[in-house]
């Protein structure tokens, strides 16, 4: 069995479902169910009994310790993480709790867990944090991409409160020799994204024939990275990472926000046309830039590719297509999480742009 925390939100439950597609090898997933994370996502395993499901933080370090000697898992995943930017912006508290607080509860459990186990199981066991390309900071226009070897330099909260936990990660495997390997993703997209990101707001915005708000100029430029060729990443890295080591994961999409808003709109254009003729670009609607908003990431992923043979399967153009597909076809997914909550969120973040 292994271990996934966090397996109810966007890449988590993206994860949970891919793996037991391919394997037969059970999940304990543990997620405390906040805004972002949604037992919808998980559905179609309702009657699995390869999937356990339990609803906790791992802040609860007396729920991780009965869980991990109860399930004896062989592999920990690390998805559990406050990680929208804005939010943390507004009310960088929980960013903290969740994501530093929350990594260390979850690594000291798993350190005492590990040290005990029989030897055989003890070398054989990987605690894997997944992790972001934002902790490194902002890049000029014709910088480098991102190597693992990039000096941190988190510009938010959310940025901030991940290279925390990512520092956390690394100082328990040199200083107690725990079995760790970091992974940093650039900006996934697909399916079962909640819609306050930038590709499924601006699919369901347009669909709702509401403004679709984009930053600035809208020439922030992020690496794109689809999140089921990220599932096939982590499932690679975790048979045969080297521990102790970082692995970047990105898609090698690397292109600027609003050409992102247009390319979704151009493929709505095709696939479900307005009724009245006209383009979903002229809902295009720009807004104040976000405080401290970073200008460009790009991952270099050639590190992951040369050692592990990963590599990508979508471009972003198939990626996307497949995405927009998605929404189209699950707009009861779409109603069911634009909750109330959800709602004034997006009503404070852009009411006042």
């Amino acid at each position: 069995m292994i271990l996934v925390t966090g397996g109810a939100g966007f890449i988590g439950s993206n994860f949970v479902l891919d793996w037991l597609a391919q394997s037969a090898e059970p999940v304990l997933n543990l997620d405390d169910l906040t805004y972002a994370g949604n037992m919808q996502n998980l559905a179609s395993l309702q009657a699995d009994p390869r999937h356990v499901f339990v609803k906790g933080s791992i802040a609860d370090g007396e729920l991780l310790t009965k869980l991990l000697a109860q399930h004896q898992p062989r592999a920990v995943l690390n998805f559990a993480a406050e990680s929208h930017v804005d939010r943390s912006i507004h009310g960088p508290e929980a960013f903290i709790q969740t994501n530093v607080v929350g990594t260390f509860k979850l690594l000291e459990a798993v350190r005492h867990y590990w040290a005990a186990l029989p030897l055989e199981a003890k070398q054989t066991f990987k605690f894997l944090h997944v992790s972001t390309d934002e902790v490194y900071g902002s890049l000029s226009k014709d910088a480098p991409a991102f190597t693992e070897q990039h000096a941190y330099e988190p510009n938010s909260p959310y940025s901030a409160s991940k290279a925390a936990s990512d520092h956390l990660v690394r100082a328990y495997h040199h200083t107690y020799g725990l079995p760790v390997v970091t992974t940093n993703c650039s900006n996934n997209y697909g399916p079962l994204h909640f819609p306050e990101k930038l590709i499924p707001l601006m699919i369901v915005n347009a669909l709702a024939g509401k403004p679709l708000p984009v930053y600035g100029d809208g020439m922030q430029v992020r690496d794109w990275l689809y999140v089921k060729d990220h599932c096939s990443a982590l499932r690679r890295v975790l048979e045969a990472g080297r521990l102790g080591e970082t692995y970047n994961v990105g898609g090698w999409n690397e292109m600027p926000n609003i050409s992102i808003v247009n390319t979704v709109c151009n493929l709505l254009d095709e696939l479900r046309p307005r009724a009245d003729g006209k383009p979903y670009a002229s809902q295009i609607s720009y807004v104040t830039d976000r405080p401290g908003h970073d200008r460009r990431y790009a991952i270099d992923a050639s590190k992951i590719e040369r050692e592990l043979g990963w590599k990508p399967a979508e471009t972003f153009a198939t990626g996307i297509r497949k995405t927009v597909a998605w929404y189209l076809a699950n707009p009861e997914w779409v109603s069911h999480v634009q909750s109330g909550t959800y709602r004034e969120w997006v009503q404070t973040q852009y009411a006042a742009a």
